[in-house]
């Protein structure tokens, strides 16, 4: 095997394990059609929340989204990531304008071995100037889209739109999953919401024993809708004994995992699971993430109709918008400290929900 920048690699007890075998049994496959199966909404509804109980992950068929538009996404992703450096560069992000592209992203001050580019699904998307918890003033993220390949923003937009619904449709599902109303989440998103997307392209690595597309993390917002292509890469680590689990890629699935919001407005009833991508020597690899992250001025905290005497709260109230803004201009430097924390008041500590990392970046990643 070549040798890689030191930047990437991995401490020992982070390296991954490239031959993990399949698990009978494992992230459930979820149908999302009801006509001619026999079941009803009630019954879809179960099994989602079975899977967000036990694992925090699961994938869905009959989604809803068409083929042909996703197959027209990973074209133009890969025709983009195929241009030279050069010509990706003209819409780098940076600190001021977090929208584009990136090719230095660090999960828990490890460089990522992989190049991205992002947009907001609301354009502008609106934020807090500044991480101060008494900041007033708000500031815009705006996209910037290159002028190649032709067509390239038309077909991100069309395409979040038709995922922004299925994202809606699974908020749905695990409402009634916890016997609250469909609608009990929407409040949090509509126009206000921070939402973006994201496309991945992982180049084949000379040594992928060492280093990591990203890093083991958890994603910071409601949920995530991911496309993976065939190649795979994506493993969950699994809460009931902490192993790694691959998932398989379903041709034409979408993965679904929630995220530390929902973690928390569930007080812990449904969970946001650690994971992490592997690369390889041979194949390049895209996913195509869409982060559905609640508006700015939402504050998250356990939802009042799953609370009460014999549940009580086990975390404190924290506002999207602030961690959010501080994530964001986290990304361009190594991190130094987490410097917002959620309060668990049944360990009684400050602690991160669970390892959230990233700045505009992995408060998301996959």
């Amino acid at each position: 095997m070549g040798t890689i920048d030191p930047a990437f690699i991995q401490s020992l007890e982070q390296r991954p394990d490239l031959h993990l075998p399949t698990v009978a049994g494992g992230v459930p496959l979820i149908d999302l059609s009801l006509s001619g199966g026999g079941r009803t909404l009630e019954q879809l509804a179960s099994e989602v929340g079975d899977a967000c109980r036990t694992w925090g992950f699961f994938q869905v068929i009959n989604h809803g989204v068409p083929s042909e538009l996703r197959a027209r996404l990973e074209a133009a992703a890969k025709e983009f990531y195929d241009l030279p450096v050069e010509e990706k560069r003209k819409v780098k992000r940076d600190e001021v304008n977090p929208m584009g592209y990136h090719d230095s992203e660090h999960t828990k001050n490890v460089r990522d071995w992989k190049e991205v580019f992002d947009f907001v699904v609301k354009d502008p998307t609106l934020i807090p100037a500044s991480p101060d918890p008494d900041e007033k003033e708000l500031r815009e993220l705006i996209n910037q889209w290159p002028q190649q390949p032709r067509g390239f923003r038309d077909v991100c937009e069309e395409y979040a739109r038709e995922v922004e619904k299925l994202a809606y449709r699974l908020l749905e599902l695990i409402s009634i999953s916890l016997g609250l109303p469909p609608d009990r989440f929407h409040g949090y998103f509509n126009e206000q919401q921070t939402t973006f997307m994201r496309l991945n392209h992982y180049p084949p690595c000379p040594d992928p024993t060492l280093a990591l597309g990203v890093g083991p993390h958890k994603d910071g917002g409601a949920l995530t809708v991911l496309a993976q292509d065939s190649v795979g890469g994506l493993q969950v680590r699994r809460t009931s004994d902490g192993k790694w689990i691959p998932i398989e890629p379903v041709p034409g699935a979408y993965i679904i995992n929630l995220g530390d919001c929902m973690q928390v407005w569930t007080n812990d009833a449904y969970i946001s699971a650690e994971h992490r991508a592997v690369v390889n020597t041979q194949k390049e690899r895209f996913s195509i993430p869409f982060f559905f992250f609640p508006g700015h001025h939402v504050f998250v905290s356990p939802l009042d109709d799953l609370t009460g005497d014999r549940s009580p709260p086990r975390y404190q109230p924290f506002k999207w918008g602030t961690f959010f803004a501080t994530r964001n201009r986290s990304d361009y430097k190594k991190l130094q400290v987490e410097n917002i924390q959620i309060k668990h008041f049944k360990k009684d500590q400050e602690s991160l929900l669970p390892h959230l990392a990233l700045g505009i970046s992995g408060l998301l990643r996959s």
